[in-house]
């Protein structure tokens, strides 16, 4: 999967563009994880103190949970950038890597909807009527149970892939970004999850400390792009959300 993840993206995207939404991703999926949770945190972290909190500012919450969900999905692009990085000595390692951290971001993009929609029960039903559905449904059966084991395992297999071929580089620096990365393990998984505590908060500051100055680095690498596909990107954007708006 990692390999064909790599050629999927420099099939469809030219390099010139593969490499800046490789960067920009890693230069940007970590900080809106670690900006999610910043802004609930103080909340309680399960799933009755995180509707009482939505039922008392919903905006907060919804911002929270966007940016969090809206980081998990500009994390594929970075990963990949990293597993081509390790693939260079360690392919194994990378195509385990990639593959396993990419079905867990699957995950917790499946969990980041159900929390929507357990939202929207609060505006429906009332806050108290929201928590006992959530509480007699929230361990009910489904198919992305299985990605669970590669949500916490993912990282530290590409976290094991980064260190042994020195993609962050050498010296006690590369070691640290290495089990920064590995930290990630240890981020809180499933649904209605505040993930507000300070290991988390330590965890996805790991995230960034790892990523991001990889993503600036294959950003200064990139061809500078066309002025007129940069233009034409940004506007593309809100127009792409209207659209989604109006279904």
């Amino acid at each position: 999967m990692a390999d064909s993840l790599v050629g999927m993206t420099q099939q469809v995207f030219p390099q010139r563009v593969g490499q800046w939404i490789e960067g920009l991703c890693a230069v940007l999926g970590p900080p809106l994880l670690l900006a999610g949770v910043l802004v609930r945190a103080g909340t309680d972290d399960f799933f009755p103190g995180q509707l009482a909190a939505y039922a008392a500012d919903p905006g907060r919450m919804v911002v929270s949970y966007s940016l969090f969900a809206a980081g998990v999905v500009l994390l594929w692009p970075a990963v990949v950038a990293l597993g081509r990085r390790v693939a260079v000595t360690h392919p194994g390692w990378a195509r385990w890597g990639v593959t396993l951290v990419v079905l867990g971001l699957f995950g917790r993009v499946f969990h980041a909807g159900v929390s929507h929609l357990a939202f929207h029960l609060v505006d429906v039903l009332g806050l108290e009527a929201a928590q006992r559905a959530v509480s007699r449904t929230y361990g009910a059966f489904h198919l992305f149970k299985a990605v669970n084991p590669a949500i916490m395992g993912g990282w530290v297999v590409l976290a094991v892939g980064a260190f042994r071929a020195r993609a962050f580089g050498g010296g006690a620096a590369g070691v640290a970004r290495c089990v920064a990365l590995g930290l990630a393990a240890a981020l809180p998984l499933g649904v209605l999850k505040g993930s507000g505590d300070p290991v988390s908060l330590v965890v996805l500051a790991g995230l960034v400390v790892a990523l991001v100055p990889m993503g600036a680095a294959v950003l200064r690498t990139a061809p500078r792009p066309r002025w007129w596909a940069a233009a034409l990107t940004l506007a593309l954007i809100p127009a792409a959300f209207a659209l989604g708006v109006l279904g």
